[in-house]
């Protein structure tokens, strides 16, 4: 089993970036998302609250990962790699905080969207991924560091947060929030726009009440937001704008 999950864990560690667009939209598209909770409004409003406090969690959890002690999790040529133990920052409080963020985002847009077989079936399907992800690159580090690697696992817990840790991990260092803008927009706009997606999709999948044209045009204003400024700060990047704010730390 551990093999098989190795092969999984590199294979969508080269093709994440691909695959996991592929596998939410099919989950949302396969059913509507919910627009009540048991038949109350008021429960489907408590629910989407929640999703939204999951998902921004997730997200400062990133943000707080990066703008620390940024590592490039795209690894080599996309294959597991890394030049140096990183055991600073949030790395000092989960060996995985990136992954964890991206998994409570993840969740989160699950539970937003709130058919019983997305939240299960996304849920269970991308915390199997990212281990099998996790194992991938577990064994290179092992192999690469040895002891130090050994050590490091034993100290420092795989997907929880050892917070007690936090300041010893990041004494000294500065939390650079322009890093963040430049290494996370991508993630933080593909989050937004999956939000504003799903939320349009439950407003045409209900549109019974007359202010749900109005609050379609909101949504529809907001994606266009969203959008245009996710390219401009990608138009920014490609200029060599960020190029100094991705080096300082």
């Amino acid at each position: 089993m551990k093999t098989l999950m190795l092969k999984i864990g590199t294979f969508f560690f080269k093709y994440r970036n691909q695959a996991f667009p592929l596998i939410i939209a099919a989950l949302f598209i396969s059913t509507p998302p919910t627009t009540t909770v048991l038949g109350s409004e008021a429960l489907e409003a408590w629910k989407n609250s929640l999703a939204l406090l999951v998902i921004l969690i997730g997200l400062l959890l990133r943000a707080t990962v990066i703008g620390y002690a940024y590592i490039k999790r795209g690894g080599l040529n996309k294959r597991v790699y890394a030049n140096d133990l990183v055991t600073e920052g949030m790395f000092g409080v989960c060996r995985n905080p990136l992954y964890v963020g991206n998994m409570l985002v993840y969740s989160g847009l699950f539970l937003f969207h709130g058919s019983p077989m997305v939240v299960v079936v996304g849920c269970l399907l991308f915390a199997f991924i990212y281990q099998c992800i996790i194992y991938a690159e577990e064994e290179f580090l092992a192999n690469k560091f040895g002891e130090g690697y050994s050590a490091y696992c034993r100290d420092v817990p795989r997907w929880g947060l050892k917070l007690s840790a936090f300041s010893s991990s990041t004494e000294g260092m500065a939390f650079n929030w322009k890093r963040v803008i430049a290494k996370d927009y991508s993630t933080m706009s593909s989050t937004l726009i999956a939000v504003l997606v799903t939320e349009f999709y439950r407003v045409a999948a209900d549109s019974v009440a007359d202010q749900d044209s109005s609050y379609a045009i909101v949504l529809a204003a907001l994606l266009g937001i969203v959008v245009a400024l996710t390219g401009l700060v990608s138009s920014l990047k490609k200029r060599g704008v960020f190029d100094k704010m991705t080096t300082a730390h």
